[in-house]
């Protein structure tokens, strides 16, 4: 007996993996595109995220502050050579949206034959993230015990609600920086 239970064991084992393999199956494709966003980034030398600017590191920054303020952005934290910003919206009911800026000025690197005769210039780097939540309802429910019947559990039409993360990305529209960056350029030329 102990000895047919040792030839059954293994082919037993067998068939309980391959059972178990199928519950696991193939990784949906969306799941292999969102794992793989690494590959569409290109490193390309275009300025959608940033911009030079005839200007010193602290003129530019404070220009990209007062840019931000001009628009109702709450500024987070600013230095002399970095700002961030944030604002939000709410498009529909149960949504919210925030983007956020963050600009990081640093000096541009010139040949020092013509860095004497150059006005100082200044590199803006510029991105800014939206991050998307969703109201997520919670209802809850009151229960009533009596020693005699027991418990009954009754709806209350009380919920907690509660802003939950659905997205975030990197804003990658040219023209949403290009905008920005001719309001910067706005405040460089005010007095």
């Amino acid at each position: 007996m102990l000895l047919s239970a040792r030839r059954c064991l293994p082919g037993a084992l067998l068939l309980a993996a391959v059972a178990l393999g199928g519950c696991v199956g193939a990784p949906s494709t969306a799941s292999k595109s969102a794992n793989r966003v690494y590959l569409n980034e290109a490193f390309a030398s275009t300025e959608t995220f940033s911009r030079v600017f005839t200007s010193p590191v602290t003129g530019t920054c404070e220009a990209a502050r007062r840019a931000l303020l001009s628009q109702g952005y709450v500024i987070t934290s600013a230095r002399s050579d970095a700002v961030n910003g944030r604002k939000s919206f709410q498009p529909e009911a149960e949504v919210h949206v925030q983007i956020e800026f963050h600009i990081v000025c640093v000096p541009e690197v010139t040949p020092a034959a013509s860095a004497a005769s150059d006005p100082p210039s200044t590199i803006a780097f510029v991105n800014a993230v939206q991050d998307r939540y969703s109201l997520k309802k919670n209802p809850n429910s009151a229960s009533l015990g009596v020693s005699a019947i027991g418990s009954l559990s009754l709806p209350v039409s009380s919920s907690d609600d509660s802003l939950v993360k659905v997205a975030s990305e990197t804003i990658p529209a040219g023209a949403f920086y290009d905008r920005f960056f001719s309001l910067i350029e706005r405040y460089l030329d005010a007095p």
